[in-house]
């Protein structure tokens, strides 16, 4: 199947001139033209650019994901440095979630904290508490937020 620019932005979720922007830079290698020079996309650019949008959801800069659009290119000579680059990926992603989840901990940490207070009026008898005295589950969730 074929779409427009416009119809692969909206499935994406995306601006079109993001699309503009990742072809400019390169990397949309297989996009075909029209006769007038409308980009043509296809299923199979859809995917890839599902993947690129995944990639950069993961923090990985654009000349990385250039260099691993041009292995894909090249083909099964290059299938270990694409191998190694996503495991490098899965290792910051797995950083990026314990550390987010440290900052969940303490937001909900938190949110505890300020719902006892309003219900008590007061953060007065809260600040007086000692870590050992706090719920189980708060102190944990504490604990894991490197609070204590």
């Amino acid at each position: 199947m074929e779409y427009s620019i416009g119809q692969i932005a909206e499935k994406l979720n995306i601006n079109a001139s993001t699309l503009r922007f990742y072809d400019k830079e390169g990397l949309l290698p297989s996009v075909n033209r029209s006769a007038g020079g409308i980009r043509v996309f296809r299923d199979a650019d859809l995917n890839w650019l599902k993947l690129l949008e995944c990639l950069k959801a993961t923090g990985m800069p654009i000349k990385d994901i250039r260099q691993f659009c041009d292995w894909m290119q090249q083909g099964d000579d290059t299938i270990g440095q694409r191998q190694q680059m996503m495991h490098e990926r899965r290792d910051a992603v797995q950083k990026q979630i314990a550390e987010l989840q440290r900052t969940l901990a303490i937001v909900n940490f938190k949110c505890w904290y300020y719902d006892t207070a309003a219900e008590q009026g007061t953060e007065a008898n809260l600040k007086k508490m000692k870590s050992e005295d706090l719920p189980k589950e708060i102190r944990a969730l504490k604990k894991k937020g490197g609070l204590i």
